[in-house]
């Protein structure tokens, strides 16, 4: 299973950018998907989680409202749309797969990882 991430990039503060992590070597059906990031010098957090059919999603309170995932397992790709950006997301951020229906934002639960893709929000 490979991860690769993609749509990074730098963005003014209130902009948007929509992240796109496209998974190969098995079939998408059956994987949860998570967002996480992680600023310099901070712990890897979660930002958001889609289960395997879709039907499910979390967020962390500091994304709620802004950003939006998505998925679609034809194109074997999930998304993150992130809108009204603020400096403090800032951060490389990572996709991760985890072979189960329902999903989590808990990094240590997640077995498969992508390179992860930088964000950063100028002021």
């Amino acid at each position: 299973l490979q991860l690769v991430e993609s749509g990074g990039g730098l963005v003014q503060s209130g902009g948007s950018l929509r992240l796109s992590c496209v998974v190969s070597g098995v079939t998408l059906d059956y994987y949860a998907i998570g967002w996480f990031r992680q600023a310099p010098g901070k712990e890897r957090e979660g930002v958001s989680c889609i289960s395997s059919s879709g039907t499910n999603t979390n967020y962390a309170n500091t994304v709620k409202g802004r950003f939006t995932i998505s998925r679609d397992n034809a194109k074997a790709t999930v998304y993150l749309q992130m809108n009204s950006l603020k400096p403090e997301d800032t951060a490389v951020y990572y996709c991760a797969a985890l072979a189960e229906a329902g999903c989590t934002v808990v990094p240590g639960d997640y077995d498969y990882w992508g390179q992860g893709t930088q964000v950063t929000v100028s002021s």
